[in-house]
């Protein structure tokens, strides 16, 4: 018996162009249901029949799944594309902000500062304190020291001991210096107790600062009561003198 063209014996059949095209179709809807929200979909309406629009392209579609297919084929694609070109050409340029560019310093440094530290301690409130004065002859017009705290676990020269901080002082043109302090609490509680000040005439910056004192660690001492410690207890003690 002759067989159909293009087909095998049990076969149904070469598929046609159309249902090549209808397969394709169905191929993409479910993909484009899988991967497309419509909620974000500016061009997807439902109308009171119940039916789907398409804003773009105005065509009317029975259902979601449709709808979806549509917005896969050329003609949607195609009115994509034109609704972009026409946006772009009637948004008008708008101008870039200017950014600024900061140009790294270039300043030649000329060595340390002239430095003087004085320990200091206060017998009526049992405070440390200390006192800095560094020289800056050299400095640049109109510039004035700083300076800052700084832990030790942020300095990668030295062993990390959380006993200890550092005090930093900058000026241009000079080099930072900064002095190994203990990491106590600063007391700055009055004017008198940190204060800074920089002298224009005599280009020298002063800086003094307490530590607050460390509290006692152990218990209170007893108070006296007159009689020697030796004594044992249940023993008649001698009379106070």
């Amino acid at each position: 018996m002759d067989r159909e063209w293009g087909s095998k014996p049990g076969s149904g059949g070469a598929a046609s162009a159309q249902n090549e095209a209808i397969d394709r179709r169905e191929r993409l809807r479910r993909l484009a249901i899988e991967t497309i929200d419509l909620g974000k979909d500016p061009y997807f309406m439902r109308n009171h029949l119940g039916s789907y629009e398409c804003k773009l392209c105005l065509t009317l579609h029975n259902n979601e799944g449709n709808y979806l297919a549509h917005t896969q084929g050329k003609r949607h694609q195609t009115n994509l594309a034109k609704r972009a070109a026409r946006d772009a050409k009637d948004q008008p340029i708008q101008p870039q902000p200017l950014k600024r560019k900061l140009n790294p310093r270039k300043t030649v440094k000329i060595g340390r500062p002239g430095y003087k530290v004085t320990k200091q301690y206060d017998a009526e409130t049992q405070q440390r304190s200390l006192l800095f004065q560094i020289a800056y002859p050299e400095i640049e017009d109109n510039a004035k020291p700083r300076y800052r705290l700084m832990s030790s676990f942020e300095q990668k020269l030295e062993p990390n001991e959380k006993e200890w901080q550092y005090l930093l002082f900058a000026a241009e043109p000079y080099e930072i210096i900064a002095f190994k302090i203990p990491s106590t609490e600063i007391d700055k509680s009055a004017n008198d107790k940190f204060f800074f000040h920089w002298d224009q005439d005599s280009k020298q910056f002063t800086l003094q600062l307490y530590f607050k004192p460390k509290p006692q660690v152990g218990p209170a001492p007893r108070p006296a009561t007159g009689f020697p410690p030796s004594v044992p207890p249940g023993l008649p003690r001698p009379p106070p003198r």
